[in-house]
């Protein structure tokens, strides 16, 4: 039972931001992690998902205590521009490898859905490795926008300080392998970096999170891209969340 728990653990951390760190037994072998939350935007790789507005969030992941796991993680989200898309549903199916005592290696691969607007739908492969807090990993998709590849990496680092409070680090680079982001000047670029640096802590039954992020996408290149040139800027995001 006790491995159970403790291979539960260590997918929630890996897995994350889809899971928080509790987990419900269900058996002998099988835990239930779920949870939800409430950010004051849904920000992903640099960018909002909700044209800065609040997001409800929520995933049910089953764990095996082999390290395999399944799960759903689902989001509203807001493109604009006549976009039908408003939820976000991810799909996940992958295996966590506990390589030594403070070291694991996560791997997943993950369907993405837009009820209303499938021809945003697509598919990734993910893999992170966290030793010992420091983070790397990356995302690759070869059927973005049915046919455009991308990959993102990553790399960061999580720990605990001083007085319980959770902090999390995050740099990363986006690769279109086109030249989608287009300047002010007409000029071309297929990558952009982005960052995020968060502080969590536990209060009254509930996770408080705040972080800062933000892109090197100028407000040209982001207007060209998406389509809104604020978006991509600098940015806090806040949030309160909850594991069942």
């Amino acid at each position: 039972m006790k491995h159970a728990f403790k291979m539960a653990s260590i997918i929630l951390a890996a897995v994350a931001p889809w899971s928080e760190g509790n987990a419900i037994e269900l058996s002998k072998d099988f835990t239930l992690a779920v949870d939800a939350g409430l950010y004051s935007q849904y920000w992903s790789r640099g960018m909002s998902q909700t044209l800065g507005d609040p997001a409800i969030q929520g995933a049910v992941t089953l764990i095996h205590s082999s390290g395999l796991y399944a799960g759903v993680w689902s989001s509203n989200v807001d493109f604009g521009h006549g976009s039908k898309a408003r939820q976000e549903i991810d799909y996940y199916l992958g295996y966590s490898w506990q390589i030594a005592d403070k070291v694991t290696l996560d791997l997943t691969y993950l369907e993405y859905e837009y009820p209303k607007q499938g021809d945003l739908n697509y598919s990734e492969y993910y893999a992170k490795l966290n030793a010992y807090g420091f983070i790397a990993g990356g995302y690759y998709s070869d059927d973005l926008w049915s046919n455009q590849s991308m990959l993102y990496s990553f790399v960061g680092y999580e720990t605990t300080l001083p007085g319980d409070v959770g902090f999390k680090s995050r740099y990363g680079l986006a690769d279109y392998k086109d030249p989608v982001f287009v300047s002010g000047d007409g000029s071309a670029r297929n990558k952009y970096n982005e960052w995020q640096v968060e502080f969590n802590k536990e209060f009254l039954g509930v996770k408080w999170s705040i972080s800062y992020a933000d892109s090197d996408l100028s407000k040209a290149e982001c207007m060209n891209f998406a389509g809104f040139d604020d978006i991509c800027s600098a940015t806090v995001v806040a949030g309160v969340s909850k594991s069942f």
